[in-house]
């Protein structure tokens, strides 16, 4: 069994964030911060995780309780310092192996990087840190003559010549959990924040003689943290410009990279065509030749190969088979599933409806908890009518069916095999298969009927 021991400390509040939600639950890529350091510390097949939580820690376990059940989540009931955070993890913590020290507010760490500091560190102590052009508000690493990490200074505490290093804390840490009881208690909070450093425990190892091992990461944007609304826009930004190029180098095309947002995950198949300004939400599944229009909004769905969603379509929670042709315009609903070939056009809205084989509902119509068979064709302004106010009843439309435009169904009804329904029906019945139904009140003229008007301005 692995002998890696992590802890994410993720108790703080975030003031500059100027939000009730905790810092560590607003969200990169559409995922929160802290799911994001989760899911890489897994990465390393830890032997425990555990998370320390104080401020909103109702909302943060809430929200992420039930997805990592393998997390230990431990309270740090007063914010004394990052020091102190580590420390309300120690009666968690073995005295063999090594511990790293993650921050729920850094969202990009990735595995790699964190795998390297690992295996610099070895059985000492090992620090990840970056190197910046403007260094101010960062704690500075402090090297002796033989370039040896000896100390990290906080901007606080530092003085000028101290101030002018660019090299500074990420706050990440690889630590011996021999000495880590040790060290964490010899801390004290005698500094311009009147906290308890974790950073302390550089001087404390070089007093025990054991080595600090650097690792420099290799991207700023890996050891960003996240104090305030532009900061967590600008992680976000790396994140997409990330997702982009890793689709386009796995054979998507993107029109527009810039305007792409993926918050979630896309399995695709080849030749997939995605144009500007569109927003996959989830875990979405595109087959070959997928075409997708500007301006779409995705989430989780599945859509078959050869088919296009032209410009401004919202799709949600449905399947759709395969060479079928969705919007301009169109909204899929959760529970809309349709066959291959289905053409859904503008302005048409389907929601927990089955479409078969070959249907098409081209114009501004409404389908909602309904089957439709094969080769139906709805006619412009058909609604389901599918809601009494308290229940809902679903319309059975078979095969071959062609439905007139603005034609009224009134759930619960069926409508038979090559039916046909004239334009403008309220249809309240069952209709027989191969009927035409008609279902409207018949047109008079009033005569001698005179129309209001206003009385004349002049």
């Amino acid at each position: 069994m692995s002998d890696l021991h992590i802890i994410i400390l993720a108790a703080g509040k975030g003031t500059r964030m100027y939000s009730k939600m905790p810092k560590v639950l607003h969200q990169i890529g559409g995922k929160p911060m802290l799911a994001h350091v989760m899911d890489t510390a897994l990465q390393l097949n830890p032997q425990s995780l555990h998370v320390v939580i104080g401020h909103g820690k109702e909302q943060v376990l809430a929200q992420l309780a039930q997805t990592y059940p393998q997390a230990n989540w431990v309270e740090q009931t007063e914010q004394l310092g990052t020091g102190h955070a580590v420390k309300s993890a120690l009666p968690h913590m073995p005295n063999t192996g090594k511990t790293l020290v993650l921050y729920g507010d850094v969202p990009l760490i990735d595995a790699p990087t964190l795998q390297q500091l690992l295996n610099a560190a070895g059985d000492e102590v090992g620090l990840l840190t970056d190197v910046l052009p403007e260094p101010t508000g960062y704690g500075r690493i402090i090297r002796n003559a033989q370039n040896q990490v000896i100390a990290i200074v906080e901007e606080k505490d530092a003085n000028a010549e101290q101030k002018a290093i660019a090299e500074i804390n990420t706050g990440i840490f690889v630590l011996p959990n021999a000495q880590l009881s040790g060290w964490l208690n010899a801390l004290n909070a005698n500094n311009a924040q009147g906290e308890y450093y974790l950073t302390d425990v550089i001087a404390l190892a070089n007093a025990d003689h054991i080595a600090v091992h650097p690792v420099q990461v290799a991207h700023h944007y890996l050891a960003m943290g996240v104090n305030n609304k532009l900061q967590l826009s600008e992680l976000n930004q790396i994140h997409r410009q990330h997702q982009a190029a890793n689709l386009m180098a796995a054979g998507v095309t993107l029109i527009q990279a810039s305007t792409f947002e993926m918050r979630g995950s896309l399995k695709h198949g080849q030749d997939v065509i995605i144009d500007a300004n569109c927003v996959l939400v989830g875990e979405n599944a595109f087959g070959d030749d997928v075409q997708i229009g500007a301006h779409c909004f995705i989430k989780n769905a599945k859509i078959g190969a050869g088919t296009v969603v032209e410009p401004f379509s919202h799709l949600e929670d449905c399947v759709i088979g395969e060479n079928a042709k969705i919007g301009p315009y169109a909204r899929l609903r959760p529970k809309a599933v349709l066959a291959d070939e289905v053409h859904i056009g503008n302005f048409v809205e389907i929601k927990n409806s089955t479409i078969g084989h070959g249907s098409k509902a081209n114009h501004l119509s409404y389908i909602g908890d309904a089957t439709v068979g094969k080769k139906t064709n709805i006619g412009a302004g058909t609604i389901t009518c599918n809601y009494d106010g308290v229940n809902k009843y679903r319309t059975e439309i078979g095969d071959e069916v062609r439905i007139g435009s603005d034609t009224m169904l009134v759930a619960p009804v069926k409508i038979g095999d090559k039916a046909t329904t004239g334009a403008g029906s309220v249809i309240t019945k069952d209709c027989e298969s191969g009927k035409l139904v008609v279902a409207r009140a018949k047109q008079v003229v009033v005569d001698n009927w005179v129309r209001p008007e206003k009385p004349s301005k002049s």
